[in-house]
């Protein structure tokens, strides 16, 4: 191995230790948090005998950590679609640990991530929008578990959240309260993050008539934004979304996505 090689290899291997150090230290994290966290502020945003407009107004703490979880889920799946290379230059550091095993070369081995880890963070990010995908299936396991209670409670939750997202986005009473760019986004991520968890958990989805969400509005509203500030959130409409597109769609909409 060259020295240029040797350099970008061990400089990978610490920024691999740096982004999964916390993981290390807590091995169950993604299962903990699809199997618990979340499901625990689901069970307390959802459960009778309150309405979802009573449970966001006497829940509003957990209301705003529900949010600030979409909104971290929508903000890193941006940042890795922006960073596809990311991938291929962990299978290149895969690789570069197999080749140094073999011919018995021992570089620093604090640089290493086990293998263990390296499986996980490579299926993890095989997926397209990781997080969107771990948030997508703790919200239908939390559905499918909680047999006894109502699927509605959890969709009108969430169709409320969106409801409440985008009339703060269209009036602008409510508007000209954001006090910066990061504010508006965060509210565009908490709003679509909502729309694709209700598109997965209701049994047609979020775009046909009969959804509780204005997708026309929604879109409709993300339009009318900067191009390049919610073309990542449009995107993950057109491509993480389950129902889009069902014949139940309709055309409008579809073109309105196009």
């Amino acid at each position: 191995m060259g020295k240029s090689a040797m350099m970008r290899f061990a400089g990978m291997g610490n920024l691999l230790k740096v982004l999964t150090r916390e993981i290390e230290n807590y091995p169950h994290f993604f299962l903990d948090f699809e199997k618990k966290a979340l499901q625990s502020l689901l069970e307390s945003l959802t459960c009778p005998p309150y309405t979802p407009t009573q449970h966001l107004e006497r829940e509003q703490a957990l209301a705003k950590e529900f949010a600030e979880i979409l909104h971290f889920t929508l903000r890193f799946d941006e940042l890795k679609m922006r960073n596809p290379a990311i991938q291929n230059d962990f299978s290149y550091y895969r690789r570069t640990i197999s080749r140094n095993r073999i011919n018995n070369m021992h570089l620093d081995i604090e640089n290493e991530v086990n293998n263990e880890m390296a499986n996980r963070m490579s299926l993890f990010y095989a997926e397209a929008t990781p997080m969107l995908k771990t948030l997508s299936n703790a919200t239908m396991h939390f559905v499918s578990e909680n047999k006894t209670l109502p699927i509605e409670n959890t969709t009108d939750c969430l169709s409320t959240m969106t409801s409440v997202c985008k009339v703060m986005l269209e009036t602008p009473e409510y508007r000209s309260r954001f006090t910066s760019e990061e504010t508006l986004m965060f509210c565009m991520r908490v709003m679509v993050g909502v729309i694709i968890l209700y598109d997965h958990v209701h049994p047609v989805g979020a775009f046909c008539k009969t959804s509780k969400i204005d997708m026309k509005g929604c879109i409709k509203v993300l339009k009318e934004q900067a191009p390049d500030s919610v073309e990542g959130l449009l995107n993950a409409l057109r491509f993480t979304t389950k129902h889009l597109n069902d014949e139940s769609t309709s055309k409008q909409i579809r073109a309105m996505l196009q």
